[in-house]
């Protein structure tokens, strides 16, 4: 007969946090569950080595509970497979171990909260959440920060967080170099003498034989490359050995290169064209193995331990984690469930089958897939200005693009892939995130890597069959919304560009643009 207990505590699949107060002292009447489920497999297509990393993550979650003292129920999906959803696993277990309590952390995805708020309301035991004790800012103090109404910017955002935490700050008002924002420093890009100098990464070898078998006999339908083994972090020494990598071989470099792209290595045999300066780090962060707080103060204690490190590098670091991920996790709370459904442009087309291969002529896409499907990693460039920016001026349908982003991606949890994808990068939002839409031609991606030299079409092309498809597909997508971009101070100098051509180049142009969209299956 199972043991009773007097509470039950659920642990999901990203809130891997052994430092939570929950396991501060074992409770022999009080079982956490960790548990695989279904569920989680079916709303999304996941990238196989995404499954694989959350199953051994919370192996070896369940594993350190266990060796510190407390009760651990780990169920595999040879366990959970009987169980229409989650409510109906919890409903099963409390009843069979006859709980009185029912506590959970705070979810960080919408349709989990609204699920478990709804299972609390059904049930006749005492029911309680907590807060996961993991991002900067707790989730009850996100209205402190965010308004529905009034659209916020990232840069207010993170000045506040800057001075409450006293993060690189001189004092309590004046940031560290005089300046709160080096980003016009980060936008260099590789030259081959760099790329000959990039680090090799830290990779992991975590078996994955025991999940992959579990996957074949449950019939899990994925995407992506599966590998021998598994690269990524999956628990907190990994995390950390990581991090401590990052901080001594990356950073001193990262800001610098943080939106560099390189396709030098076009059969991705070479790691290090895929990593490049980038911490990695977002599986670990994502699934809350480690914290915000404690990488930053990592990077900034390897920041003054030497020289190796400037301000323009170590705060290009602190705004992607303090500012941009917090930023968009407020994004996400302060306007869902609505902004799961905001296609401010009207965008309807389907995503390219190529998409789910990479074989595409336009080498920056290529590229960008292939490895996005190899790895199931690209940095946050390659998804904003490749990606990203085919999609949106492409006129792709944002929730296509959204279930793309949100199965491809190690890291994908809706909370921060909806406000980077629906937001960011197809202004779908209608500029909730940003105050601009990111679209661009052939030119930014030839300023920013090597892509273009090695592509079957040409940068510099507008209209010539072999032209890049970004030209042409950027000036239709900017004078097909030019009403609600015209006025954009941040943008409306474009136009007087375009005006200034003759009306013939302007409708050459704009053909070109349609033809493309026609023949998208086969660019």
């Amino acid at each position: 007969m199972d043991k009773h207990y007097e509470c039950l505590r659920l642990v999901l699949g990203d809130q891997l946090n052994l430092h939570h107060s929950w396991f501060q002292e074992p409770d022999d009447c009080t079982l956490y569950v960790i548990a695989e489920l279904p569920q989680e497999m079916d709303y999304a297509s996941h990238h196989i080595q995404k499954i694989q990393a959350f199953f051994l993550a919370m192996q070896h979650m369940a594993n350190s509970l266990t060796e510190s003292g407390h009760q651990v129920l780990h169920l595999t999906l040879d366990e959970t497979s009987e169980y229409a959803d989650l409510p109906d696993l919890l409903s099963s277990l409390i009843t069979r171990l006859q709980c009185q309590r029912f506590e959970y952390q705070q979810p960080d995805e919408f349709r989990l909260r609204q699920q478990l708020i709804t299972f609390c309301q059904q049930q006749t035991i005492s029911t309680s959440c907590v807060d996961s004790e993991h991002f900067i800012v707790p989730f009850h103090d996100i209205p402190q920060y965010f308004n529905r109404e009034k659209n916020g910017r990232l840069e207010t955002f993170y000045r506040k967080l800057r001075k409450k935490h006293q993060i690189l700050m001189e004092d309590e008002e004046k940031p560290e170099g005089g300046k709160w924002n080096f980003d016009k420093a980060n936008r260099d890009k590789l030259k081959p003498k760099d790329i000959a100098e990039l680090p090799s990464p830290l990779l992991f070898g975590n078996d994955i034989s025991d999940v992959n078998q579990r996957l074949v006999r449950h019939k899990v339908k994925s995407i992506g490359v599966s590998r021998d083994t598994l690269l990524w972090p999956v628990n907190r020494e990994q995390s950390l050995q990581l991090l401590d990598f990052f901080c001594t071989h990356c950073l001193p470099n990262f800001g610098r290169f943080q939106d560099a792209m390189t396709c030098q290595a076009d059969d991705l045999v070479d790691e290090k064209q895929w990593s490049l300066y980038h911490s990695r780090l977002s599986f670990a962060l994502n699934s809350k193995i480690i914290s915000p707080l404690e990488v930053i103060e990592c990077a900034i204690d390897h920041y003054r331990s030497g020289e190796a490190i400037n301000i323009a590098q170590i705060e290009g670091f602190v705004r992607q984690i303090l500012g941009w991920r917090e930023f968009v996790r407020g994004i996400y709370w302060t306007h869902m469930p609505d902004y799961a459904k905001h296609n401010h442009l009207e965008a309807s087309r389907k995503l390219p089958s190529w998409f789910w291969s990479g074989e595409t002529k336009m080498n920056c896409l290529h590229h960008a897939i292939s490895q996005s499907l190899e790895y199931g990693y690209a940095h946050h460039i390659q998804r904003l200005m490749v990606t990203g920016n085919f999609c949106m001026i492409a006129g792709i349908d944002p929730s296509e693009v959204d279930a793309w982003y949100l199965g491809i991606y190690v890291d994908a949890i809706e909370w921060v892939e909806m406000p980077n994808t629906r937001g960011m990068s197809q202004y779908a939002d209608g500029g909730i995130v940003g105050s601009k839409a990111y679209a661009a031609s052939g030119n930014y991606i030839n300023k920013m890597s090597d892509y273009c030299q090695h592509c079957h079409y040409q940068v510099k092309e507008k209209t010539a069959e072999n032209a890049c498809p970004l030209n042409s597909l950027y000036w239709h997508f900017m004078t097909q919304h030019r009403e609600q971009f015209e006025r954009n101070p941040r943008v409306g100098m474009v136009y007087r560009n375009w005006d200034n051509q003759p009306d013939e180049n302007q409708q050459a142009v704009l053909d070109k643009a349609k033809q493309l969209l026609i023949d998208i299956e086969q660019l």
